[in-house]
């Protein structure tokens, strides 16, 4: 048992770490964040148009717009707004979905953040090698039960997936499926963190298999909007189980970006007596 200092201490931790964020409020940032820039832009333009500048001074100017640029890039156009936003705000209705959604968690750590989701009543969780790797504290946080404590128990780094533990009871879990399908499989469920928000639901398919350099077997193709923060993701058919889980994006001259998806199969090998 973890004792009260151990306790107190993981509970001052982020203890927004699980902020709730209407469908209407992601909606109301994304355009935020694009009105900003768009007015700052305005500003700047009016300001070269007042007055002339030194060659040297232009060149200085645009230097730093530059960079400013690419450092927001990432925060205002990494979420295709309209359908991102649509998407989520549907199944985030869908009763369903709500209830997949108590099981999953984000995970945190001295310098990352992910996602993970619980596969037993008890605490164990499952996330991504790399989510975890080298964090000397991990925070898990439940959108209902609040912040725990996550203890490493294993970690399979060949395919990029590790075991927490937290001390919790009568948690909400996910089911593993018993073994993985062969795609195509349309219309399958993924549940994270990306970007700024937490708990978000989306839905894409399962396009095919592909090889990496890196790995021994294949993985998934996953054709939806995947982000930062959505590793450790599960992927759920419709049968309500966990067929894969979320740990990369790649960029494919085929079938464009796509989410990579490590097969729950492989989770299942690493485990088997």
């Amino acid at each position: 048992m973890r004792d009260t200092d151990e306790k107190k201490e993981w509970d001052i931790i982020d203890e927004d770490l699980y902020e709730e964020i209407e469908p209407e409020e992601m909606y109301e940032l994304v355009q935020l964040e694009k009105q900003k820039l768009k007015e700052k832009e305005m500003r700047e333009e009016d300001e070269r148009k007042k007055r002339p500048f030194p060659k040297w001074a232009i060149w200085s100017i645009a230097i730093a717009m530059f960079i400013q640029v690419i450092a927001i890039l990432p925060q205002t156009f990494s979420i295709p707004a309209i359908e991102f936003i649509k998407t989520s705000a549907q199944l985030m209705q869908n009763e369903t979905v709500q209830d997949y959604r108590q099981a999953v968690v984000v995970i945190e750590g001295a310098d990352n953040k992910g996602t993970g989701f619980s596969i037993s009543d008890d605490g164990y969780i499952i996330t991504n090698y790399h989510v975890i790797e080298d964090q000397s504290k991990i925070t898990v946080a439940f959108k209902e039960q609040g912040l725990f404590n996550g203890e490493v128990v294993e970690v399979y780094p060949e395919i990029d997936l590790a075991l927490l533990d937290v001390e919790g009871k009568n948690l909400p879990y996910l089911t593993l499926a018993d073994e993985s399908k062969s795609p195509p499989i349309n219309d399958v469920f993924f549940i994270g963190n990306p970007l700024r928000f937490n708990g978000i639901a989306n839905q894409g398919d399962l396009i095919g298999m592909t090889e990496l350099n890196s790995w021994e077997q294949p993985v998934y193709m996953l054709d939806a909007p995947v982000y930062r923060g959505n590793s450790g993701s599960p992927v759920i058919d419709q049968n309500g189980e966990v067929i894969a889980v979320v740990f990369a994006t790649q960029k494919q001259e085929q079938h464009g970006r796509v989410g990579l998806a490590v097969p729950i199969e492989y989770y299942h090998d690493v485990n088997s007596p």
